[in-house]
């Protein structure tokens, strides 16, 4: 899988994180492999749209490898401008259930905030549930804080052919 330039060197545990420059087979088994640990009523992504979120330009998907190289985590960085400045949104979050506790997160994470800085963003969002405990107070650890705003949802049927 291509990386983009300047990804970061291997950090605590040799974790390393990069930004996906193609959908290849690598990267596809990865995702598949990883939303199932995220949501298990969530659809699996085809290649093709894992293709789509990596060459959209509002949206970065970044990967953990650990010292053997191997993805072991992801998450999804979307930029965009509103009228009030650019705003930023991580989502998915996943680590490798194996790879927990060994900075995964923490540097999925610190690289999405560091785009986000160079996309000049003003904020970074994200949401967690309440039921993850360890993912809330890494998302503190890095200062993120919890907001008291409704988070609002609609779900929309998808459009028959």
């Amino acid at each position: 899988m291509s990386a983009a330039p300047g990804s970061e060197g291997p950090g605590p545990n040799g974790i390393t994180v990069e930004a996906a420059l193609t959908a290849d087979p690598e990267l596809i088994n990865a995702i598949t492999r990883l939303v199932p640990q995220l949501s298990s009523s969530a659809k699996l992504p085809t290649a093709y749209e894992i293709e789509r979120i990596v060459e959209s330009p509002a949206t970065t998907l970044f990967v953990a490898r650990d010292a053997d190289f191997q993805i072991v985590g992801a998450l999804t960085l979307a930029v965009f401008r509103a009228p009030t400045g650019v705003r930023a949104w991580i989502e998915d979050v996943v680590v490798e259930t194996s790879a927990r506790g060994k900075g995964v997160g923490a540097a999925l994470v610190e690289a999405a905030v560091a785009e986000a800085e160079r996309a000049e963003a003003r904020t970074v969002d994200l949401t967690s549930r309440s039921d993850r405990a360890e993912a809330n107070r890494l998302y503190q650890r890095l200062g993120f804080e919890r907001r008291e705003t409704n988070v609002y949802r609609r779900t929309l049927e998808p459009a028959q052919p």
